[in-house]
């Protein structure tokens, strides 16, 4: 035994059994033995964690998996994340580097000592977290690396009963939070003090650190998408938009919504009757045997009758369910737009996120976390869906 597993015992913070773990590893290695993969190094934080357990903010640092078509795992990883990775998983086979170590040396060595060095080696290429230089290296120094970015996303694409159950805890997080982000909402408030109401009851309820923070904004600057608090101050007949994820063992579960101080004027009514007939439609659409696009189709047809197109410029909805920084979301694997073709089968969660902004003025918007069932949908949460007026 090392020092740490001394006192760290294998599997102490892990957040699912061995055989659910297994599972996907069985999984995964058929998916590479379809693709004529031999070995796979998996970067991606999410994908890591999905196959092992693993999880650690420190992933800016290199981890890696090499996960063989046949035979056990090995991790690679920093010698301080070292107790932090017994903890998590389950793992037996650990390769440990020191911080003046180069990564790519320790993946070779690795290789060439497990035999593996003349195997068919292949890397996500569209993974987030592997740097060109570090790509670069590894194809200088392994000959050429194959692409399997999809493999494990695709297993991503429908949750077990114990995936969905932790959305739905992190719904329950983002519904105390939002709560308690509507009741700061008043004149002389500033978005701020929304998003330190939303994210204090979050964590306070259960909740972990998210993949991205909460996307608030108040006044005009509602009506710029993707907009972040910046000390605005609510006036007198001035909207909020208020958008958060919460995060229960890495698994994320995301809400919009919107409120006015005053009277909103008529057109931002109409515009948040068309965002809540809009989601409807979208949930009407969101069952097994249709396909992605159907849901976002069905929303778009509502905007369009109504005029609004050019107020809708984005997705209906996307993925969610494990995340690290940068995102919430894991829109990277399924999308619920125009020409997706996917079909939609049980398991399946999504955050579904009808919004119109008069852009530079306002948004409104609603939107709901939601999983897939065998005869239909289960919204997550239980939160009001109207725009709040004060």
């Amino acid at each position: 035994m090392t020092d740490i597993e001394n006192f760290v015992t294998p599997g102490q913070d892990a957040v699912f059994p061995p055989a659910e773990l297994d599972a996907r590893l069985r999984a995964a290695r058929h998916e590479l033995r379809e693709r004529d993969i031999d070995v796979y190094l998996v970067t991606g934080p999410e994908n890591i964690f999905y196959l092992t357990g693993q999880q650690t903010p420190g992933y800016y640092t290199f981890q890696g998996l090499l996960l063989p078509a046949e035979g056990e795992p090995w991790f690679i990883v920093r010698e301080l994340e070292h107790a932090n990775l017994v903890a998590n998983s389950w793992l037996k086979n650990i390769e440990l580097y020191r911080d003046n170590a180069d990564p790519v040396d320790v993946v070779s060595g690795l290789l060439k000592k497990l035999g593996w060095s003349n195997k068919r080696l292949a890397i996500d290429k569209r993974g987030w977290f592997l740097p060109i230089a570090l790509y670069e290296s590894l194809a200088s120094a392994l000959g050429t690396v194959a692409d399997a970015a999809g493999v494990v996303e695709k297993l991503r694409r429908v949750k077990s009963p114990l995936e969905i159950e932790k959305i739905a805890q992190a719904a329950r997080y983002t519904d105390v939070g939002m709560q308690a982000g509507m009741n700061a909402v008043r004149e002389g408030a500033t978005d701020n003090d929304l998003v330190a109401a939303m994210m204090q009851a979050s964590i306070a309820a259960g909740g972990e650190y998210v993949g991205m923070e909460p996307l608030c904004s108040v006044g005009n600057r509602t009506g710029v998408p993707h907009g972040t608090w910046r000390r605005g101050k609510l006036s007198a007949n001035a909207p909020a938009f208020l958008e958060m994820s919460s995060c229960h063992d890495r698994y994320h579960a995301t809400l919009m919504r919107c409120a006015w101080v005053g009277q909103p004027p008529d057109e931002a009514r109409r515009m948040m009757d068309l965002c809540l007939e809009g989601l409807e439609a979208a949930l009407a659409k969101l069952k097994p045997g249709n396909a992605c696009a159907d849901v976002h189709d069905a929303c778009q047809a509502v905007i369009d009758k109504a005029g609004y197109t050019d107020a809708f410029k984005k997705r209906v909805g996307y993925s969610v369910g494990i995340s690290f920084a940068p995102d919430w979301g894991e829109g990277q694997i399924l999308s619920l737009f125009s020409g997706i073709d996917v079909e939609l089968t049980a398991g399946m969660a999504f955050h579904v996120v009808p919004a119109l902004r008069r852009y530079g003025e306002f948004t409104v918007c609603v939107s709901e976390t939601v999983t897939v069932t065998e005869d239909g949908h289960r919204v997550l949460g239980n939160f009001p869906r109207d725009m709040q007026v004060v």
